[in-house]
């Protein structure tokens, strides 16, 4: 008899989070892109060697490549090959998505910002937004705001009860 497969999948299928993103870029619109892998990267991935804190996209000749991710090769699968742990990656995005973000970037300003990447079925996914650089008045904004939010909070906490 063969086992049922449990519906309950305990594994997350993030790999790697920018959680400085938020607090440095105002984020508008948000992309989802595929990427040109070697092999030694993948095995590399799934062992979660992968940070994305420092990496951005950019836009070249028509094509985007993920500029400064670091993908550290493991020792055991990547002896007879020369790594390049931050070699830019080619993300795999339509004509249409390249041409939206070409017009952001150089009319508008924005940049690029990788914010998650992880997997969807097999495939290994990368999340991005177009963003604006804040300033530092902008980010104490934010953080009043996020403190007002918390003490409105604990203030109909008091009121209900």
């Amino acid at each position: 008899m063969a086992k049922k497969k449990s519906k309950n999948k305990t594994n997350s299928n993030t790999i790697a989070l920018n959680k400085k993103a938020r607090h440095n870029y105002t984020l508008s619109d948000k992309y989802e892109a595929g990427m040109s892998l070697q092999g030694w990267e993948l095995k590399s991935i799934r062992d979660g060697k992968v940070n994305i804190s420092d990496c951005y996209v950019h836009v070249k000749d028509r094509e985007a490549y993920l500029v400064g991710a670091e993908i550290h090769p493991l020792n055991s699968a990547s002896s007879h090959v020369v790594c390049d742990p931050v070699r830019p990656r080619k993300l795999l995005l339509n004509r249409r998505e390249l041409d939206q973000l070409v017009s952001a970037v150089e009319r508008q300003g924005y940049s690029l910002i990788a914010t998650a990447m992880y997997w969807k079925s097999s495939w290994v996914k990368l999340e991005f937004y177009l963003g604006k650089g804040k300033q530092s008045h902008d980010k104490r904004a934010d953080i009043k705001d996020r403190e007002w939010k918390v003490d409105q909070g604990r203030i109909m906490k008091k009121s209900n009860q």
